[in-house]
């Protein structure tokens, strides 16, 4: 079976569940959990023989032998069981729950699973099955999954320009469900279409990794964090589906805030797109000795500035993620950009501190929540007293460009230009054109609050009203505007005296 028939054979489960109020998340989730079952079941056979540490009560075999209300009971006594195990193990199972309240219909997704080898097929097919499922979960506006998911052509041409290299450490500090990590491993190992597509184009050669480097690769690369119980969850299942990590290994994503401590370890590179929320529940701040600082106050004597905005504590948090000769691809509101106070203290320690050479103002429309955003490249620069930022280049992607999450998806192909300009081969050789433009350290601090909310492009739609999108793609901007503001009111509704907690 092709990856598309059976991506399509696993989704179209989903739209019966729907009927019972299993939604995309939630089947998500329960495939997750029987995949992974399934899984190991397949390793610990020959040629294999590995042992999963899975209970034998509590293994694939003991839920396929029931069915109808037996079937539920073992269910729920194995969710349960393994969400006390250690390890990976205990990180995919943690607090998993039963969404499919219909016994006959979870007979049947057991079915489906056990019909498949999964182990036997190629990564490829495994992850193009679960990338797929993700994407179309992120499509759902509804759900709000759409905040933990980054565009895929806009995380692989980040990548591309930063071209990591083996035996190297990558930190995300929030990611949601890996698409960063997956993306630099399909570059580091060579495959994924995207690499074999565009490989003469980008220059690129496939490394021929060693028994050490491949080795490195799976265990050791990739470092992360994702506070959402279910999103490391679903993070985790799609790096183990991309051969990432191990059955029995330590996960490669903690369950933890990453703005809680400064980092015990530096890294090599650091890709992320935090949060887009602009306030934190928590405040960090630098300053010893408050008698009054509140209980939820995280002291961080690493950071420069105090602050209660998300992006910002981020923004400082990645600085001291990396390594004297780290670098760093951060996708950042417009916000961090112009903000006064902390935030312009801030831009200017960046720009004083680290070699800030690239700012990508992106189109709007292709994130859920409608926020328009930049990436922010930067290169970590050992302390010698003077001012590192000599210069950034600014690469318009926004100005009379209409993107949709649903009716013009944002492609590689839209980034080609950026990354044709950008020259990751040797960046110090750019040239300027119409999109591309360089502002030297002097313009930078001189402006507004050493604003880098920068434009120079003419905005056609302004003067022109016949240059604007077809009314179908203003339709569908508004639409998930509207969606995302929902989502939005929700979660403080969640977040209410009696009622649930808010998701962040």
């Amino acid at each position: 079976m092709n990856t598309s028939s059976l991506i399509q054979k696993v989704w179209n489960f989903c739209h019966t569940l729907r009927d019972d109020g299993v939604g995309y998340g939630d089947y998500l989730e329960q495939l997750t959990y029987l995949l992974f079952l399934k899984m190991a079941h397949e390793y610990a056979q020959p040629p294999y023989n590995r042992d999963a540490r899975i209970p034998p009560s509590y293994d694939w075999d003991a839920l396929r032998r029931q069915t109808g209300e037996p079937l539920e009971a073992q269910y729920l006594a194995t969710l349960h069981r393994l969400g006390q195990e250690g390890r990976m193990l205990g990180a995919i199972f943690f607090k998993a729950q039963n969404k499919i309240q219909d016994p006959a219909k979870l007979s049947r997704l057991v079915q489906l699973i056990d019909a498949e080898s999964w182990v036997g097929m190629d990564a490829d097919t495994k992850g193009d099955l679960y990338e797929g499922l993700l994407q179309k979960n992120a499509e759902d506006t509804k759900s709000g999954a759409g905040q933990y998911f980054t565009p895929r052509a806009l995380i692989q041409a980040m990548v591309a320009c930063m071209r990591p290299e083996p035996l190297k450490t990558i930190a995300d500090p929030a990611c949601g469900t890996g698409g960063f990590f997956l993306a630099a491993n399909e570059w580091l190992s060579g495959t994924g279409d995207w690499v074999r597509q565009n490989a003469e184009w980008l220059g690129y050669e496939a490394p021929r990794l060693n028994a050490r480097q491949k080795a490195f690769l799976s265990d050791e690369t990739f470092q992360g964090n994702e506070i959402v119980p279910g999103t490391r969850r679903l993070c985790l299942m799609n790096l183990f589906l991309h051969n990432i990590g191990e059955l029995v290994g330590e996960p490669a994503v903690e369950r933890a805030d990453a703005l809680i401590a400064e980092p015990s370890v530096r890294v090599d590179y650091v890709l992320a797109n935090p949060p887009f929320g602009k306030k934190s529940s928590m405040t960090i701040t630098n300053a010893e000795g408050e008698e009054d600082r509140d209980a939820l106050t995280y002291q961080r004597q690493d950071f420069w500035e105090t602050t209660s905005n998300k992006q910002l504590n981020f923004l400082q948090h990645i600085v001291s993620l990396l390594k004297v000769t780290g670098k760093a691809a951060v996708v950042l509101p417009d916000n961090v950009l112009f903000e006064g106070g902390a935030g312009e203290r801030i831009r200017r320690k960046l720009l004083e501190t680290c070699d800030v050479h690239t700012v990508l103002r992106l189109p709007t429309g292709i994130f859920a929540q409608g926020v328009k955003a930049n990436v922010v490249f930067f290169d970590a620069k050992p302390k010698g007293g003077r001012t590192q930022t000599q210069g950034v280049w600014f690469y318009d992607l926004r100005t009379n460009q209409h993107f949709t999450l649903k009716t013009r998806l944002l492609k590689f192909e839209d980034l080609r230009d950026f990354i044709a300009c950008y020259r990751p081969h040797n960046r110090h050789e750019r040239v300027e054109t119409e999109r591309f433009k360089f502002y030297s350290h002097a313009d930078l601090v001189a402006r507004d609050k050493a604003s880098l909310d920068i434009f120079w492009l003419k905005d056609d739609s302004l003067d022109n009203l016949q240059d604007l999108p077809p009314p179908e793609v203003l339709q569908q901007e508004i639409i998930e505007h509207l969606e995302a503001a929902l989502a939005a009111f929700r979660d403080v509704a969640a977040g209410l005296p009696g009622q649930g907690a808010a998701t962040v």
